[in-house]
């Protein structure tokens, strides 16, 4: 081995030595050269020039390339590590760091334990170094800023155990004897947010005696704003101003737009205030929310003069803005002003999103000046897509108006190649609603020519409405183009044309198409037997009414009381009475709590029967499970009391069952 000493001048002031150790490896024949083995040298301790301890960077970057290397065989997955093979074949890391650190003259310092920290990008590895760094010697102890450092690490990761884990290393700290710094309050109040530890951490001032700033305030304010709690929020803002030291632009805004969402018109105004003379200029944001806090409380002309002020601070309203605006005029009932402001949003190039349609679409709507609209889409023609003439042709049906709907549904119709399929869906529940069922057929038939496939849905919409007004002719021809383009029926569809064929008497269509349920691969449901049963029972078929009953028991299917009530008014239509109060009676014993239809039907059936006593004993069941007697119940009461039987009455539809209830007069 030999040493060599190498000197280097560098403008003839400051001389630089390295003492390198080397290990001759080969020399020349005539020994003029040599090769030699150069080991580096250890990391040494240096000191800033005011005596302070600075952290070797060779040591920190050497041992975080020995902790990150570990990962190459791993894969980082929610915080923590999968091994791809046998933990035994993978060396552990930690083994290769304390023999690397071990025969250092100077161990780890905490300065360089905090910067090694800082490198790894694991949450779980820097834990785990945490814990491992005080092996290395027994005089190592963790100082305020490792906690620190492991503290904000920790709360900034993914871990599911995270709180629990920032609870532990700060009770670790108390443990120790060690003293956090403000910084460290700083991070544990934005990260424990408004809670019970929250006030730990405020205990934690007095403990370690230090003061808070106007940071940790800022900390604290948004806490109590993040977790939602206006009051606390408030009270540490006015603890702050009393100190002296003021918010930043960002929460300011924070604080003033939960103060507008709690209503605190007054609050807002003083932070506001409060804002300007502390010299933080307020930007788009901050005067959208007081924009839209004045607005909420039909200040209008406050709102405009904040709108105007914006304006000419030199802020260009954003969409945002220009969206609170004019929902503050709709509001205000300030329709031209608002549709005013809408035409300098399209002039100023802004995009109106479908929020900005809906405010002047409802606003339009109220003032009965819908034929604005094509104002309002002329102006932003150049913005209209077929997304926004769907939600158009949706909201104006919502609102009632089909005929204005139907319109602009043609005109996107005319313009554009490609449908909307919510919007097709949104006419034809309008068209069907409004009883136009061969606009809705015709509809229907051409949605295809638009890119749009058909579905169960819309048929079963158009089903629904043929069937509703009567219109059954259609139905059955309608049904075998449905089949014919490869949709497969639903239970929807089989229970409404079910349904709609018994509304209209015609029964044999009514069984053929249970019976077509039946047999395929859609099975009848309590629904589709309570149709058919109906069907039957109401054209006066009423023991295959009750044959059907009893089949759809004996498939596993529980009655329900829409099919108890719907039989025992055939069977007191039929005056069958012993078979309605035994259906009656089954229905109870199977747990099926009859409602103040059943109980209607019955009572009725009884008092034309004569039978008063027992129509008696049911009127105070009745009462017993807690119903409340309708018009129907008090006009077979009348009748009771009155002792009238007779056979003429006024007839009265079921809302559930579709039949006509007789209260007699």
């Amino acid at each position: 081995m030999i040493c060599r000493r190498y000197s280097i001048t560098t403008a003839g002031r400051r001389h630089y030595g390295t003492k390198y150790t080397a290990k001759v490896t080969s020399t020349s024949l005539t020994g003029r050269s040599l090769s030699a083995e150069v080991a580096p040298p250890q990391p040494q301790a240096s000191f800033d020039p005011r005596g302070y301890l600075l952290p070797r960077r060779e040591l920190v970057c050497k041992a975080t390339k020995i902790l990150l290397n570990s990962q190459r065989c791993r894969t980082a997955k929610g915080g923590a590590f999968t091994y791809h093979q046998s933990p035994h074949l993978l060396p552990d890391p930690f083994d290769s760091l304390h023999d690397y650190l071990s025969p250092l003259s100077v161990s780890l310092t905490p300065i360089e334990a905090s910067e090694i920290l800082k490198s790894l990008n694991c949450p779980s590895l820097a834990l785990r170094f945490f814990h491992f760094c005080p092996s290395l010697s027994s005089n190592f102890r963790h100082d305020p800023a490792t906690y620190t450092r492991i503290i904000l690490i920790l709360s900034n990761s993914a871990l599911p155990n995270r709180v629990d884990l920032v609870r532990t290393i700060v009770s670790d700290m108390e443990k120790s004897g060690t003293p956090g710094t403000i910084s460290t309050v700083n991070i544990l109040i934005g990260f424990f947010g408004n809670s019970e530890d929250l006030e730990s951490c405020l205990g934690l001032l007095k403990k370690w005696r230090l003061r808070m700033t106007g940071y940790t305030y800022k900390c604290l304010v948004q806490a109590y704003l993040r977790s939602r709690d206006c009051e606390k929020a408030l009270r540490a803002y006015f603890e702050l101003k009393m100190r002296g030291h003021k918010l930043d632009i960002f929460a300011y805004n924070m604080l003033l737009d939960a103060l507008a969402d709690d209503k605190k018109v007054d609050q807002a105004n003083m932070v506001f205030g409060d804002m300007k003379r502390n010299h933080c200029e307020p930007d788009v944001y901050t005067y959208t929310i007081m924009i839209k806090t004045t607005g909420k409380n039909g200040k209008i002309c406050e709102s405009l003069a904040l709108f105007e002020e914006m304006l000419n601070k030199g802020w260009p309203p954003n969409l945002i803005a220009y969206n609170t605006m004019i929902e503050a005029l709709a509001n205000g009932r300030m329709v031209d002003k608002a549709i005013l402001l809408f035409l300098k949003m399209v002039g100023n190039n802004c995009r109106p999103n479908q929020f900005t349609y809906s405010v002047v679409l409802h606003a339009l709507a109220s003032e009965g000046q819908l034929h604005r609209l094509d104002e309002i889409m002329e102006a932003s023609k150049k913005y209209m897509n077929r997304s926004i003439y769907a939600f158009l042709v949706r909201t104006l049906n919502k609102l009632g108006h089909a005929s204005e709907a139907h319109r602009l549904f043609c005109n996107m119709w005319s313009f554009h190649d490609q449908g909307d399929r919510d919007a097709c869906v949104s006419m034809l529940e309008s068209l069907c609603n409004a009883g136009k069922t061969t606009e809705a057929m015709e509809l229907l038939g051409r949605i295809h020519e638009k890119g749009i496939k058909a579905d169960s849905i819309m048929y079963n919409t158009v089903f629904y409405a043929l069937g509703k007004f009567k219109q059954v002719t259609h139905l059955l021809d309608l049904f075998e183009k449905m089949k014919q383009e490869g949709l497969a029926p639903d239970i929807f569809t089989y229970n409404i044309l079910i349904a709609s064929f018994g509304r209209v008497g015609k029964v044999e269509e009514a069984v053929k198409l249970f019976e077509e349920l039946d047999n395929g691969d859609c099975k009848p449901d309590i629904i589709s037997y309570n149709s058919l049963i109906n069907c039957l029972g109401k054209n006066g078929d009423i023991d295959e009414a009750h044959m059907r009953f009893k089949e759809m028991q004996e498939k596993g299917l529980n009655p329900d009381v829409v099919t108890y009530s719907t039989l025992i008014e055939c069977f007191g239509k039929a005056d069958k009475v012993e078979m309605a109060c035994r259906l009656f009676d089954e229905m109870l014993d199977e747990g099926c709590c009859p409602n103040i239809i059943t109980y209607n039907v019955l009572l009725d059936c009884l008092e034309r029967s004569g039978r008063t006593a027992e129509a008696v004993d049911l009127y105070s069941k009745l009462k017993q499970q807690g119903l409340t007697p309708d018009s129907i119940t008090y006009s077979v009461l009348e009748r009771l009391q009155s002792g009238s039987h007779k056979k003429f009455r006024i007839r009265r539809q079921n809302p559930v069952t579709g039949w006509v209830v007789s209260p007699l007069r």
